[in-house]
């Protein structure tokens, strides 16, 4: 299997001509000696290579330390692959140093690399069928690290479309200011966007599964916390590097994974990153039905890039909090209202008389107390009329609060009511306005998102949602004049959440939009990842029959890509002894999963490139930046 890291040691070893192939073929053996001997030009050639350089050094107090034992280790584990083709994928059992013990004296218990970076039950689609529930296909795919390189490489995009107030048409280009919405697996997805978006996301918002059992997350319990985090920290790793260096993310959960996620999240983002919990009323009638307490508030769990740059902006004040100005003395300094003189730290230079120039009396600040300011600041506040004697002009001194010198916003708290950003009761209400047949169980309301966008980011800032479902972001940071980018991978994508979209830009009048003044307009580009061996997967979970399966499975012989482990010749040998769901599992786990979709480094192959329209081809030149015209 070529990868970008055997390629690149391929590449490192060609400039020794001779000294490490015979007849092009590679002597491992003399490479890990002269690894296990740290031959000094061997491993400059390694730290030369940027690819190696990136994936086996470490920087310690500025010094670059290549990790031999890891190259060393490749080799030796790309040695077993190579002796692996006839090895059947079901079998398991102890091994060392990547061989199972009947191949190796030295014993050890070992864990296979656990990657959830696939669907793993993400919609009810899918955990309604019962012929793959049980044993979630999607978890638990053991994936050699040399070809994890292959699995985040950038994909190909197919499909471009450009919707706006024109309609929907076909585009073969694509502008750094346009809005995006990506059909694909939002892991591979996110790795697809690094290269072009790193460090320019001012905020994420993500609602993931809740992974409570009873949500659209359900798969084998005996992986419950572990996979779902390890779902979760692929996800937010990437997350991390898209986000700008004043960003932040806000993640709704709830209680069942909050404080497992908070600690993964302190991991990822830094613990001295974490910014505050919100939470947030999203039900005001109890549920009579709960055994225990009824559930009344999702968590919202908040972190920023980096804390010490990082500030949200403030809330408008609203009328109610201004209504308390209502005296204006017609002096050009507006409505103003009466505050306390005193405070509570105690300063000696707060302690002093201030004379009413109505009365003549003396006032000082009662015993134990001090004014908040010193003499000389109290003098200043009499000639400009600052203080308030009461309303006949003979009581103890005030000072004049102007409405236009307090701070024209408010801070945000970390409680947030329904009356404030409603819940979601409203949050339904407005996805039934829409009319589509798709009812998500836990939609959020668009004020609440209109809070989080506010709070976190300015006009024009990049707003990335990578669990799209109904495209309730979406639709708001572009009533809010914000750039977005929305990833989901089901296809409700394109009944739910691309019309949702195109309604937005004809003007739609739900949620924020009269608090917005919303007219319509707009537009935004959709693409999908171009599906490679996820097309089989769908044909596995279609066929009715045993004769369907094996329809499918001769398809696969000829086309897709399968795991370079698997007994080929045993799994035709052996399915017809299964029942057909076990078929269907046997064929699911025999794909190389790393081959879902195609990557974009094949797109001048001669046999993808005739799969892919002119148009797609010149938009993939042009999105990744290689003179596509």
């Amino acid at each position: 299997m070529k990868t970008k890291i055997n390629e690149a040691i391929t590449e490192v070893l060609k400039q020794f001509g001779e000294k490490y192939f015979i007849e092009d073929v590679l002597h491992k053996n003399k490479v890990i000696q002269d690894l296990d001997n740290y031959d000094a030009i061997l491993l400059e050639a390694f730290i030369s290579n940027e690819t190696l350089k990136s994936n086996f050094t470490i920087d310690i107090a500025g010094n670059i330390v290549l990790q031999t034992n890891k190259l060393i280790e490749l080799f030796e584990a790309d040695e077993y692959w190579q002796d692996s083709y006839t090895k059947y994928s079901k079998k398991i059992g102890l091994t060392a140093g990547g061989k199972f013990i009947d191949e190796s004296t030295d014993v050890v218990l070992d864990f296979p690399y656990k990657d959830t970076v696939l669907k793993a039950s993400m919609s009810k689609e899918d955990t309604d069928k019962d012929d793959l529930r049980p044993d979630e296909p999607f978890l638990n795919e053991v994936i050699a690290k040399e070809e994890i390189d292959v699995l985040l490489d950038k994909k190909i995009l197919f499909n471009a479309k450009k919707y706006d107030e024109n309609g929907v048409r076909e585009v073969d280009r694509f502008d750094e200011h346009d809005n995006l919405i990506m059909k694909g697996n939002n892991l591979l997805a996110l790795h697809t966007l690094k290269e072009k978006y790193a460090g320019k996301v001012k905020l994420i918002y993500i609602d993931p599964p809740y992974n409570t059992g009873g949500d659209s997350f359900l798969y084998n319990d005996r992986f419950n916390h572990s996979t779902w985090l390890t779902f979760m920290k692929s996800r937010l790793e990437i997350a991390r590097d898209l986000l700008s260096e004043d960003g932040s993310i806000w993640i709704n959960i709830d209680d069942d994974e909050q404080a497992y996620l908070k600690v993964l999240c302190d991991n990822v983002f830094g613990r001295e990153n974490f910014v505050n919990n919100v939470i947030w009323e999203k039900r005001y009638s109890p549920t009579n039905d709960s055994k225990w307490l009824s559930d009344s508030h999702d968590i919202i769990l908040l972190y920023a890039k980096n804390k010490e740059i990082w500030r949200p902006n403030l809330l408008p004040r609203s009328e109610k909090q201004n209504q308390y100005y209502k005296y204006d003395d017609n002096d050009g300094r507006g409505r103003w209202r009466s505050d306390n003189v005193l405070v509570k730290s105690f300063s000696q230079s707060g302690v002093f008389a201030i004379t009413n120039p109505n009365t003549g009396e003396e006032h000082y600040p009662p015993k134990g107390s001090c004014y908040r300011f010193n003499k000389e600041t109290a003098e200043r506040y009499l000639l400009e009329n600052r203080f308030y004697f009461g309303k006949d002009g003979k009581g103890r001194p005030q000072l004049k609060r102007y409405l236009s010198e307090v701070k024209q916003g408010v801070t945000p708290m970390t409680i947030w009511f329904r009356e404030d950003v409603t819940d979601n009761q409203e949050a339904n209400k407005e996805a039934r306005a829409f009319g589509f047949e798709t009812v998500f169980s836990t939609p959020k309301p668009e004020k609440l998102i209109q809070r989080v966008i506010h709070l976190g980011s300015n006009e024009s800032d990049l707003v990335l949602d990578f669990f799209m479902g109904s495209s309730t972001t979406q639709a708001v940071a572009h009533k809010m004049n914000r750039r977005y980018i929305g990833i989901e991978q089901m296809d409700y994508i394109n009944t739910v959440s691309v019309p949702r979209l195109q309604k937005v830009i004809e003007g739609e009048q739900g949620g924020i939009s009269k608090d917005v003044d919303w007219q319509g307009g707009g537009s935004f580009v959709y693409v999908e990842l171009m599906e490679k061996n996820r097309g089989f997967l769908q044909s596995i979970h279609d066929a009715e029959t045993e004769t369907d399966l094996r329809k499918v499975l001769e398809f696969m012989v000829e086309e897709a890509e399968i795991d370079f482990r698997v007994d080929l010749e045993k799994v035709k040998d052996t399915l017809d002894e299964l029942l057909l769901e076990e078929q269907k599992k046997t064929l699911i786990k025999i794909i190389d999963k790393n081959q879902l979709y195609y990557n974009y480094s094949e797109i001048d192959d001669e046999n993808v490139r005739d799969l892919i329209s002119d148009n797609d081809y010149h938009f993939n030149k042009n999105f990744y930046d290689e003179g596509g015209e």
